[in-house]
């Protein structure tokens, strides 16, 4: 079994360096592969309401001999359940689609501007975080002002801002605000999914160089920045090969070449369709 270190939250809470993506993963096979990942070393899964597993999420953590509390749950609020009292609904139906008595991490899974709401959510998890339902609660695809604006309004820091981050999009400016702020960093689409990246010369290299794979290389990257990937494989193997990453570094000249590798974000349309990268 893999040990995979930990950090602390801004809520006191240790939270895995590198989780699983659950994305997609759904019946009978989906429950297996996350049960794996769990035999494996993962603690942190991190699924969705608009993933529509997690009722496969909590059969694995049952199903799984790794004591529930040694396991991070994340699930999201879609967009069109926000609102203070809409949140907590959406949280209960969550928690009963797992059941589970709890939800480790949850997030606001889009901001949806448009509509306007993601204040008046944010206030009900934070109702929800005090009537014992969730443990910590972050936001996902959030930006420095939409932050700035929960902080100034509730003042609760979200422990958690769950971004598009990989070496072509590595976010230097927002991972530094998350940083002042005391937000944990954590990476969808890690590894830049359907791009060439893995194929990229400086990641090669580097994998040579240390005796790694190329995918190693690119999440070791992320540990280095202090940021929580969250890499997607149904693969035990391919598990195994995501989360072997804490046995050797990168040093800083390495991660700046990866970085230097920066071109923006890959996906111009809605995160959520792109979460299965």
């Amino acid at each position: 079994m893999i040990s995979i270190p930990t950090v602390t939250l801004n809520d006191g809470v240790s939270f895995p360096q590198v989780g699983l993506g659950t994305y997609n993963l759904r019946g009978a096979e989906g429950s297996d592969a996350i049960v794996a990942a769990l035999d494996t070393g993962y603690r942190l899964l991190d699924s969705a309401v608009n993933y529509e597993n997690e009722r496969e999420v909590g059969e694995a953590v049952r199903r799984s001999s790794v004591p529930r509390d040694e396991i991070l749950v994340t699930s999201k609020i879609p967009g069109r359940e926000h609102g203070r009292t809409e949140a907590v609904r959406s949280i209960r139906d969550s928690l009963d689609r797992l059941g589970l008595e709890r939800i480790d991490l949850h997030l606001i899974h889009w901001p949806n501007p448009s509509v306007g709401k993601y204040v008046d959510t944010w206030r009900g998890m934070i109702d929800a975080r005090e009537a014992g339902l969730v443990g910590s609660i972050g936001v996902s695809n959030f930006t420095e002002e939409m932050l700035t604006e929960l902080v100034d309004a509730t003042g609760v820091v979200p422990a958690v801002n769950q971004v598009e981050l990989h070496p072509y999009f590595p976010q230097a400016k927002l991972r530094a605000f998350h940083d002042e702020l005391g937000v944990r960093t954590e990476s969808w689409s890690p590894l830049a999914r359907r791009s060439e990246l893995l194929t990229e010369r400086v990641i090669v290299q580097l994998a040579e160089a240390h005796g790694k794979t190329p995918t190693q290389i690119v999440l070791r990257w992320h540990v280095e920045l202090g940021s929580t990937a969250i890499p997607k494989s149904a693969d035990p193997e391919r598990q195994r090969e995501n989360a072997d990453i804490f046995d050797f570094s990168l040093s800083a000249d390495e991660v700046a070449e990866i970085s230097r590798l920066e071109r923006g974000r890959l996906w111009d349309g809605d995160p959520l369709t792109h979460e299965e990268m």
